[in-house]
């Protein structure tokens, strides 16, 4: 397929987990292109998860190159591009060199789990709440960059010499796309290092002492839709704007064009992300959830509730890939629906902890209820289910912190395309589950944000006339099925905490 190389498109750079995507999309919001590329998960110990930060670039390089090769296009008809990205994932590298000085320290690995328990001793986590909006975990930047820093040799002495500096990477990708000339992040990713003052919009400075990490290696914060600068006229053969970036569930929620106050997402990608819109107001949670910065094409902020689900498609992975009960993520659909319940069996994949709204990161992946008459569907179904019972936990929290009734999820993400797992989610919750035509949300998001920067898109009214619903799922499930199963889900999620107590006594 050749597109016409006269007109202009926007190409969004999709820096996940496990793969790096380039798609390109039209003045429609459609899909003109795509190319992706696998990357390494690195595992030196139990629980420690890092990534190669060359990989990451040549990656994401190769794959832009080959979506805009496959349609023929060349930089000139780029009218601008986005980054989004997956987010707290840490990476340091030398100034001068571009050399990183460690593996990306991914955001699933909690080999720092002590230092944060130590914060919590010295209560020192509701001065981290207050300030940034998050729970203290090592899911979050900051005590990743002061490991790097730790246990590098030379490299603390070299940050406060200013010559290393630190990103997410978006901000690696930009500084490796402007060959070293802009170092900027955005305020959605700024606003998940456990650095960053969501009320005041600047780095802490309290934080950064708490944490001994030098100002000095810290990237500028911009808005998520903002001309950063220009691509390297040698990385595409001719310059390229960097309208827009933002880390990948901000992105998402922008993507679903869920701009007003009390509109909500799920993504249902390696973890679960839901997001709330809750506009000008950073509540506060009180049932285990995190204050964030939403994307937003203003100067002003849009702030968002988030909870986060560790483990979700990664456990349908864990069933091709580890445990070998199916062939391929798609076939756990074919066998779910092979069997009218799980028989009594609950999965709770907490492989990496429970994350939201328990925030427990000791507690270990739990399977309750097994008996003779067990088969593998069962087990199947029942790690498919789990995915919606973290998201009705998530939901119930949302609810509770805001006193909004949640009537309608705009759902995306990989498992997003499985059926059976969106009907069992609308059964759960009670309420109406919303798949998109295009669900390349997080991408899209990215594209959104740079095209309105850029000019590309007039306004937001414009991109959400593009926005069109694929299929709805509603709630079909009786009301004491439904409440049975769901007090199954607690006890099994109360079996998984028990061991972790267990295990610290």
């Amino acid at each position: 397929m050749r597109v016409d190389a006269k007109q202009q498109y926007i190409m969004a750079l999709d820096q996940g987990t496990t793969s790096s995507r380039c798609i390109l999309f039209d003045r429609e919001g459609s899909v003109v292109s795509m190319a992706q590329k696998e990357f390494r998960q690195i595992y030196p110990k139990a629980g420690w998860v890092e990534h190669d930060p060359m990989e990451i670039w040549s990656s994401q390089i190769a794959v832009a190159i080959e979506a805009m090769t496959k349609v023929g296009l060349e930089a000139k008809s780029v009218a601008a591009l986005g980054i989004t990205n997956q987010r707290e994932t840490a990476i340091v590298w030398d100034k001068n060199t571009g050399v990183p000085v460690y593996n990306a320290i991914c955001w699933q690995c909690h080999r720092t789990a002590d230092r944060i328990e130590a914060l919590k001793q010295e209560g020192y986590d509701e001065t981290i709440r207050r300030k940034t909006g998050l729970v203290p975990d090592a899911y979050f930047s900051a005590t990743k960059i002061a490991w790097i820093l730790d246990h590098v040799a030379g490299a603390r002495a070299r940050a406060e010499a200013g010559e290393l500096l630190f990103g997410t990477v978006d901000t690696w990708l930009i500084w490796n796309l402007t060959k070293g000339r802009i170092f900027v992040t955005d305020y959605t990713n700024a606003s998940r290092t456990m650095l960053f003052n969501i009320h005041e919009r600047r780095w802490d400075d309290e934080l950064l002492e708490k944490f001994c990490i030098p100002r000095a290696m810290l990237a500028q914060v911009k808005p998520s839709s903002c001309v950063y600068g220009r691509t390297d006229a040698a990385v595409f053969g001719g310059e390229i704007a960097i309208a827009g970036a933002a880390g990948d569930q901000q992105a998402a929620l922008f993507g679903q064009c869920c701009f007003e106050e009390g509109d909500i997402k799920n993504t249902y990608g390696t973890g679960c992300f839901l997001l709330m819109n809750t506009g000008e107001r950073a509540i506060l949670s009180k049932n285990g959830l995190i204050t964030t910065i939403a994307a937003s094409d203003s100067e002003e902020p849009v702030y968002a509730l988030e909870g986060s689900v560790f483990v979700a498609g990664a456990a349908i992975q864990w069933l091709r890939d580890e445990m070998r009960m199916v062939r391929s993520s798609a076939q756990s659909e074919e066998y779910a629906k092979t069997v009218a319940d799980t028989n009594g069996v609950y999965v709770v994949p907490a492989f990496t902890g429970l994350g939201a709204p328990f925030w427990n990161q000791y507690c270990r992946g739990t399977v309750v209820g097994i008996t003779r008459g067990c088969s593998k569907e069962h087990f199947i179904r029942a790690t498919l289910e789990s995915l919606a019972y973290q998201t009705y936990s998530v939901i119930r929290a949302m609810e509770a912190d805001t006193g909004i009734v949640i009537e309608q999820l705009r759902v995306d993400g990989g498992a997003s395309a499985n059926d059976f797992l969106m009907q069992f989610q609308a059964d759960i919750l009670k309420a109406e589950a919303l798949r998109p035509d295009c669900v390349e949300t997080t991408a899209l998001g990215a594209a959104y944000l740079a095209g309105l920067a850029a000019g590309y898109w007039r306004d937001k009214a414009e991109i959400r006339a593009h926005w069109q619903v694929s299929k709805r799922f509603m709630p079909q499930m009786d009301e004491e099925r439904r409440r049975s199963c769901l007090r199954g889900w607690d006890k099994a999620v109360k079996c998984a905490l028990l061991w972790q107590e267990e295990e610290q006594a």
